[in-house]
């Protein structure tokens, strides 16, 4: 029998201090929605080489006629040092754990386990919508379309209104009614998925842990605990193909460059897979494992430019392939003492979220990774990363992490060369793949 795979981690659960690296870090019980807020004050999570913000200006100081105190996010209203990297804003919402983040434009979606998504906008709660089942695991956006993925296996599918740009309506569900209904009609639709027991292969049996989409955003790719990866058509909501893609829970999956789809599972591999458009449809070929390991992958992201592909592990590693060296191993670099759970990229930058609380930012120069800071201020592990780009008056990213801890935190990172690097925290460049 094949033995799972654990994360342990310190900050403790309401059931154990050491669970399976496909749940949870928390119970699975939902939570329900509640509509009362709790401030916390916003405090520095900045690197040691940087100059912290004026302290005294934050929201707890600011009269209580300011639009700012009726909003739920507390922050700090300061003109921030260039080379400053720490935290600008902090909002708790007693409804239960941040599952999933999604940034665009001036818009920030956020879903958690009271089963619904809020969006915010310039720090105050703009809209909300609410799924009537499944913790929120996943949210993408396409162009006009939301896509959140849930953990009662299915993806749910928002618009927002033409008329009103504040109300979002769901318009559908994946898989459709009208599709499950056609493919259960012919019993060479049916796959087994447990002993004993069949569904149509268009249906995830188990929760959703992560969508992506591909660069023309035609294609919508789910990966589920349910060990396989759904491939859906974005133009008509239809099912095109089921991968069956690992021996365990696949934990990520992204759509890269090159017609090529990673995935990362709690089995400790990161395979490739190569897409094929026939016709209407697609097809997926298996290509090639980059990495198999004991430990779970946990997480996976493309750079902006396309050019690497890095994969968070349960041992707190991100390891990274580069594209142009025929997705050779580039190494490795740690800077976790518990497992990395989410990753995010943003020009040069590399952004690595933990179950030790802290989120480590990473500035890629060469072949190297070098730890530019580590911002702390979450009490939880922090489950995922949203990244936006700012470019006045100079370059600097905005950060978004959302915590088992119930809050969502908004970070400032400097585009700047760094004066200091963490020398505490290491990379280490490999010429060939490393098999853990």
């Amino acid at each position: 029998m094949k033995k799972s795979k654990a994360i342990h981690n310190s900050y403790p659960s309401k059931d154990d201090s050491s669970v399976s690296s496909k749940q949870p870090l928390f119970s699975r019980e939902i939570q329900d929605e509640q509509d009362e807020y709790s401030f916390s004050p916003s405090s520095s999570g900045s690197s040691p080489s940087d100059p912290s913000p004026a302290r005294n200006s934050s929201a707890w100081d600011i009269q209580s006629s300011s639009s700012i105190c009726s909003s739920p996010w507390s922050s700090s209203h300061v003109d921030y040092p260039c080379s400053y990297n720490g935290l600008m804003g902090s909002l708790v919402r007693e409804e239960g754990h941040i599952y999933s983040l999604a940034a665009a434009g001036d818009l920030l979606f956020t879903g958690s386990d009271s089963k619904s998504i809020r969006v915010w906008k310039n720090q105050e709660e703009f809209s909300s919508f609410r799924s009537n089942s499944g913790l929120v695991k996943a949210i993408i956006i396409a162009d006009q379309r939301i896509f959140s993925g849930h953990q009662d296996g299915k993806i749910r599918v928002w618009k927002k209104s033409g008329k009103d740009p504040s109300l979002y309506k769901r318009i559908g569900t994946l898989p459709t009614l009208k599709a499950k209904v056609k493919k259960s009609l012919k019993p060479s639709n049916y796959v087994e998925v447990k002993k004993s027991h069949n569904t149509i292969w268009i249906k995830h049996i188990d929760a959703i842990s992560s969508l992506s989409l591909s660069e023309d955003k035609s294609i919508l790719y789910s990966a589920s605990w349910d060990k396989t990866i759904k491939v859906w058509r974005v133009a008509d909501s239809k099912c095109l193909e089921s991968i069956s893609a690992h021996d365990d829970a696949v934990n990520s999956v992204v759509a890269g460059f090159d017609g090529l789809v990673f995935s990362g599972s709690a089995d400790g591999s990161v395979k490739v897979w190569r897409r094929e458009m026939q016709g209407k449809g697609t097809k997926h070929y298996f290509s090639q494992t980059l990495l198999k390991q004991e430990c779970a992958v946990t997480s996976l992201a493309v750079n902006a430019s396309s050019t690497v592909l890095y994969s968070g592990s349960s041992d707190g590693q991100v390891n990274f392939w580069e594209r142009d060296k025929c997705l050779s191993h580039g190494g490795y670099f740690l800077g976790h003492k518990l497992a990395v759970l989410c990753l995010a990229t943003s020009g040069n930058l590399v952004f690595s979220g933990s179950a030790d609380t802290n989120i480590c930012v990473w500035r890629r120069e060469d072949r190297n990774h070098l730890c530019l800071s580590i911002l702390s201020g979450h009490s939880g592990p922090v489950k995922c990363l949203a990244v936006e780009t700012k470019d006045s008056p100079l370059t600097h990213y905005v950060v978004y992490s959302g915590s088992l801890d119930k809050s969502v935190k908004m970070w400032r990172v400097s585009g700047q060369d760094p004066n200091e690097t963490v020398p505490s925290q290491t990379s280490r460049t490999v010429p060939q793949r490393r098999n853990l």
